[in-house]
């Protein structure tokens, strides 16, 4: 398309320092000239001027000037590329935009020459994902597909999102243990968001079956065989158990019935497992179980948005009512909001995960209790976190709606969420399906510059594994315990906090942590050693 011909209007405005030299009376002497005739050439006037050296050099400074002004003009235009059209909501291809870019693009700041200490990266240690199974493993597996058609494992699983992943992960590593096939697991309809989707609305099933081809067989749905079969059936595995236990459990009735039918599996399998094992979770949790591509595509497509102003940072907020129910706080908003809290408690005493001995004040300084929008906004701050940061906020409306995030809006103005990042329609498949929205938050944090849950939870250590995996991109844990103490010193000067607050985090950034904690740490939020190796460590293959 050609350019406009309609004529623009410019305006240059002329520094002061250039200003205040000419005096009034020297513009007098540049423009009040000596009146000659109406007729005089120019050159003859020039020649007058040239005789009259405090007018000339006048002249030179004048002309110096306007050309000075002209050229600085021209390289802002070339550096802030302000619009003709400043309230334009569309782009040159006549497509909408979000608000927040109109306003990203209006003020154009170079977001990484501020805060260049924000978004540095932690040091790596050269630790590179590192799946090697031993021989023992993969003649196991060529054992496992010669048996593969006689028995099948189905699980239920429930939960949140993240959390039905976790058992997804220890469902393939117990079909592993027991050498049996695994029927694509069946999601429970979750209580809280009461979300019918099923396997293949969230996550990429052929991918899982080829990821896993050598490791476990995934099937659709039991053979015609085994329809009849009625299943050996476990409604309750205790906490944390070994390889073992599972084999000596299940192993000789899944061989005389062919079908084991296991519910409940969140926290049961031990997280101390043998190295191949351990393996075998993080290839199942960061290779094999990939979205569904529908919601992978919207998920890149909002990365991109977020990118194409610079480096952003996304924050996890869980400030959900049922959070404050399960995790036994207090928003602390109002008493009104309080008393709501109370009350869901009393009528569902089943939703309290957290400790019911203990008050909400010392929940808080135990660091149990999730950061709210302040404190979240001081501890950004404190972490030089630049006012210009492009923020993507994940999560569920807020008990109390959205004026909540105003202390963190008012400091970070460039916050948004998917609801106002994505064009118009572009939700409109994923609505009232809370698990797929969970998922595109889960894209759009795993491919942040930085990235920081205000609590802790299935999402955030499934991203703290998952950043790590992908070469150990930034990961702040907010130290709650031990900052929280500094949040209440009303006397503690803005300077000496912000000291304080930076040394408690100086190991918190997403560095290399080992997984010295075998029964304690989860190997997929920990992937070190057993997932990731440097050059300085020890590959054996037995």
């Amino acid at each position: 398309m050609g350019r406009s011909k309609a004529k623009q209007l410019s305006f240059i405005t002329v520094p002061s320092q250039i200003i205040h030299p000419l005096t009034s009376s020297s513009f007098q002497g540049l423009l009040l000239l000596p009146k000659k005739s109406s007729r005089q050439q120019p050159l003859c006037w020039l020649l007058s001027a040239a005789r009259n050296p405090r007018t000339s050099i006048l002249a030179f400074l004048f002309i110096f000037s306007l050309f000075g002004l002209v050229a600085i003009g021209l390289r802002l235009d070339h550096l802030l590329h302000f619009s003709p059209l400043p309230c334009a909501t569309s782009g040159q291809d006549g497509s909408s935009k979000p608000s927040y870019l109109e306003k990203a693009e209006a003020v154009k700041i170079t977001i990484e020459q501020q805060g260049e200490e924000f978004w540095k990266q932690p040091e790596g240690m050269g630790y590179q994902p590192c799946l090697h199974f031993s021989r023992e493993y993969r003649r196991a597996s060529e054992d496992i597909r010669r048996d593969h058609r006689r028995k099948y494992l189905m699980v239920v699983v429930s939960g949140g999102l993240n959390q039905q992943r976790n058992q997804i992960v220890d469902a393939v590593v117990i079909a592993r243990i027991l050498g049996a096939s695994l029927v694509v697991p069946i999601l429970q309809v979750n209580v809280i968001w009461g979300d019918e989707s099923e396997f293949s609305d969230i996550f990429d099933l052929d991918h899982l079956k080829k990821a896993l081809a050598d490791d476990v067989r995934v099937v659709s749905s039991l053979p015609s065989t085994h329809l009849m079969t009625r299943p050996v059936e476990e409604k309750r595995t205790p906490l944390h158990v070994s390889p073992q236990w599972i084999r000596s459990r299940y192993l000789r009735r899944l061989n005389r019935e062919g079908v084991l039918l296991l519910r409940g599996l969140d926290s049961r399998l031990s997280k101390d497992l043998p190295p191949d094992l351990q393996k075998l979770r993080c290839k199942v949790a960061f290779q094999a179980l990939r979205f569904a591509t529908p919601i992978v595509e919207l998920g890149n497509r909002l990365a991109e948005r977020m990118r194409s102003k610079g480096p952003y940072l996304a924050l996890h907020l869980r400030m959900e009512k049922d959070v404050w129910v399960r995790t036994g706080c207090l928003p602390g908003l109002s008493y009104e909001y309080d008393d709501i809290i109370h009350e869901e408690r009393k009528l569902r005493p089943e939703l309290l995960t957290a400790r019911s001995n203990m008050t909400n004040e010392e929940r808080k300084l135990t660091g149990l209790c999730p950061l709210n929008a302040l404190e979240v906004t001081r501890l950004l701050k404190a972490l030089d976190a630049p006012r210009n940061t492009m923020i993507y906020w994940a999560g569920g409306e807020p008990l109390g709606g959205m004026a909540v995030l105003e202390p963190l809006k008012k400091e970070f103005p460039f916050l948004v969420s998917k609801e106002n990042l994505s064009l118009p329609g572009e939700l409109e498949p994923f609505i009232q399906k809370a698990s797929l929205l969970a998922a595109i938050d889960y894209i759009v944090c795993e491919k942040s510059n930085v990235f920081m849950p205000s609590h802790g939870g299935n999402m955030g250590h499934m991203i703290q594994g998952h950043r790590a995996f992908a070469g150990h991109k930034k990961f702040i844990t907010p130290n709650k315990r031990h900052m929280l103490p500094f949040f209440l010193n009303k006397s503690l000067p803005e300077t000496e906090f912000n000291r304080i607050v930076k040394e408690l985090h100086q190991g918190s950034l997403g560095q290399p942590e080992f997984r010295t904690d075998k029964i304690g740490k989860d190997v997929t939020a920990y992937p070190v050693p057993e997932c990731m190796c440097n050059s300085t460590s020890t590959r054996i293959i037995l």
